[in-house]
């Protein structure tokens, strides 16, 4: 397992994170994604420990609050130290009825902060995220209110999830210019099935040193080798009740073809090869595992082992390339002589 760098913080988190989305099934949608309860994720989240991941992710909306309250009693029940784990959660979702049980305003948040920590049984939270974006809150407001926690203690660092890249630059510079804590990392969809992110997103974690945290790394299971042309979503599988996130199908049977040959020369699962396509990636700090079983998992870890020739990696990049789109081809077009 290697470990790194979480943006320009000097926080180092593993490869791979455990995903806590299938803990819980509680609510008509997470029953479509996980129902795993206490001791099943106590046995995931050892095996993830004892695999060397540091790094747990959650939300407070997972299985309304139910999937934070496994993730902390899984921790306690193993009697890990708090050192010896970083513990990412998120606030955004509707928490409640209330009209103010949503979002991302300076109320919702120190509530749902103060609900997290309950629910986590921790005095403190590694990374807060920022869920979603509001439309209706200021963002000098949502920093203002997750510089508070963090100058009280309860929060270590911060991050956000599916932002736009001028939105995570607008927030970078408000954070500079009133010296408030900045947003350390982005959790964000990312396949090779769904290169989207590479258009705007990845050049700008680069140049402003944000981490990437990757979610859905096998596009809702339909890189997980379950699924072809022939049997699109039939069977198990979490695409067979939420077909969730919306990806080009032509497009990722193309890749899932591909992957099956380099799978093949390696010896391991298509999983593993999506997987291991993102560690490859330089922008990638951390890609998000979930689980229902301990077999998936462990299958998914030995991803971490797998070392893509540079043959292995131009046929992926080839068949999963993004058509190209305006400003990208003229920007190469204009600016290419000047990159060498």
């Amino acid at each position: 397992m290697k470990y790194n760098k979480l943006g320009q913080t000097g926080l180092y988190v593993s490869e791979l994170c455990l995903g806590t989305m299938t803990f819980g099934g509680q609510g008509e949608m997470w029953q479509k994604i996980g129902q795993v309860q206490q001791n099943d994720a106590d046995q995931l989240v050892k095996t993830a420990l004892d695999a060397g991941i540091n790094f747990i992710d959650t939300a407070n909306v997972y299985a309304e609050g139910k999937s934070e309250e496994i993730t902390g009693q899984a921790l306690k029940n193993l009697g890990v130290a708090r050192e010896d784990v970083v513990v990412a959660t998120k606030v955004f979702g509707r928490m409640g009825s209330n009209v103010n049980s949503t979002g991302a305003s300076r109320h919702h948040i120190m509530d749902q902060a103060r609900a997290s920590l309950k629910r986590l049984q921790l005095d403190h939270i590694d990374l807060y995220q920022i869920h979603g974006f509001d439309s209706a809150t200021p963002i000098e407001e949502t920093l203002d209110a997750l510089d508070t926690l963090v100058k009280h203690g309860h929060v270590r660092y911060i991050g956000v999830s599916n932002w736009a890249a001028w939105q995570i630059v607008k927030a970078l510079g408000i954070s500079e210019r009133h010296h408030l804590a900045r947003f350390a990392s982005l959790q964000a969809y990312y396949t090779l099935a769904g290169r989207d992110l590479e258009r705007e997103i990845v050049p700008m974690l680069k140049s402003e040193n944000v981490g990437l945290m990757v979610w859905s790394p096998l596009a809702g299971g339909l890189l997980s080798g379950k699924y072809d042309r022939d049997h699109e979503t039939d069977g198990e599988g979490r695409r067979a009740s939420f077909d969730f996130p919306p990806v080009n199908r032509d497009r990722a049977y193309d890749c899932i073809d591909a992957m099956r040959v380099v799978a093949q020369a390696h010896d391991c699962s298509v999983a593993q090869i999506a997987l291991a396509w993102l560690l490859h990636q330089q922008a990638v700090t951390s890609v998000i595992v979930g689980a229902k079983r301990t077999e998936q998992l462990e299958d998914n870890i030995k991803a971490t082992g797998i070392k893509l020739t540079g043959a292995d990696l131009e046929t992926l990049n080839a068949v999963s390339a993004l058509p190209a789109e305006y400003p990208g081809w003229m920007l190469e077009r204009q600016g290419g002589y000047r990159n060498g």
